[in-house]
């Protein structure tokens, strides 16, 4: 049973001024009305009937969709009490945003203690120097240092989002960012391939042919890689690659192939092919008889099978003389998978 829910509050790209060679939020808010703190209540109050007595242990408000941090501290303020009042009256449990490295400082976190905010996602995408400059991020590596350390000196609970296959980049410098993501160890991460939308720059790029977005095969391979680190230091990854409902997609043309609609499926799937097929290797005979077991936790039986039963489809073609089944065993954690020879 699902036991976190989020109330999203979009402020499309208020707060920020930059112009990233991904982003078409700007022609995006161009077409929709100014969300005032009364907007955002009515949105609180229009998701906490079907939220609440569902037995949630945690429901956040989250204000997404731009830098929220960037917005003027009055008009952060008025944000901030109207999820503070459902805070303080026990209907929501915390309260949730997401910014800009460079769009952290006392002030700002003094401000967000105050109405004791809870979780701080900055948009890193990347911590090369070289990616930043090529994506026009408009802040440097230093900034997302001295960003996650005033954030978790404040303790507020610190995200990270990353981006796979922006301009200069690499499986060597994505891996890089994984692995300062682990050391710097946020509460959660996000993991997201670049996706090439309509009214952005990185689309003139594509279409001039001076970008290259990566093949889906190349998103899933690098992702996984950079999924393994992070998972495997403890931080939860909360979500891998875009929802079709995302407002940075509304209205938007995508172009390129990265843009899949069950993209994590696809990344724990091949986490999951890895790690049934290295456990059968050491097992199998190559006996005609050969027969095995996979199996995994409920919630991640979909992954074993994998996106439209790819994984049983490779394995059955792959070691066609072996006899393979899948079952569901409620004993085993999430994302643990087990190889049993019959």
């Amino acid at each position: 049973m699902k036991k976190h829910a989020i109330i999203p509050v979009f402020i499309p790209h208020r707060g920020c001024p930059n112009d990233c060679v991904f982003c078409n939020q700007k022609a995006i808010t161009a077409r929709q009305a100014h969300v005032t703190a009364a907007d955002a209540e009515n949105i609180i109050e229009t998701y906490l009937p079907t939220l609440e007595g569902r037995g949630l242990e945690t429901i956040e408000a989250a204000f997404f969709g731009g830098s929220f941090t960037g917005l003027p501290l009055d008009e952060q303020s008025s944000f901030l009490a109207a999820a503070k009042k459902y805070k303080d009256a026990g209907r929501i449990h915390k309260i949730h945003m997401s910014t800009r490295p460079d769009y952290i400082d006392e002030r700002i976190l003094d401000n967000l203690k105050k109405y004791d905010a809870d979780v701080i996602e900055l948009g890193v995408q990347s911590f090369d120097p070289d990616v930043l400059a090529a994506s026009n991020r408009g802040h440097t590596v230093e900034d997302v240092y001295r960003a996650c350390r005033l954030i978790k000196s404040y303790d507020f609970q610190l995200g990270i989002q990353l981006m796979i296959g922006l301009p200069e980049d690499s499986m060597e410098k994505c891996l890089f960012s994984a692995r300062e993501t682990a050391a710097i160890k946020p509460s959660v991460a996000r993991l997201y391939p670049t996706v090439v939308l309509r009214d952005t720059q990185l689309y003139s790029m594509y279409m001039a042919g001076s970008y290259t977005p990566l093949s889906t095969c190349e998103a899933v391979e690098i992702t996984k890689e950079m999924y393994k680190i992070i998972s495997g230091a403890g931080i939860n990854i909360i979500r891998v690659g875009l929802k079709s409902t995302d407002l940075i997609t509304e209205g938007g043309e995508i172009r390129g192939s990265t843009f899949h609609p069950a993209f994590r499926q696809l990344v724990e799937g091949r986490i999951a092919r890895e790690s049934l097929e290295e456990q059968m290797k050491s097992l199998i005979s190559r006996d005609k008889d050969d027969a095995f077991i996979f199996t995994s936790s409920s919630r991640c039986f979909s992954c074993m099978i994998g996106n439209r039963k790819c994984n049983k489809l490779y394995f059955a073609e792959k070691y066609p003389g072996v006899k393979i089944s899948y079952r569901a065993d409620p004993s085993l954690d999430d994302g643990l998978y087990l190889v049993i020879k019959c």
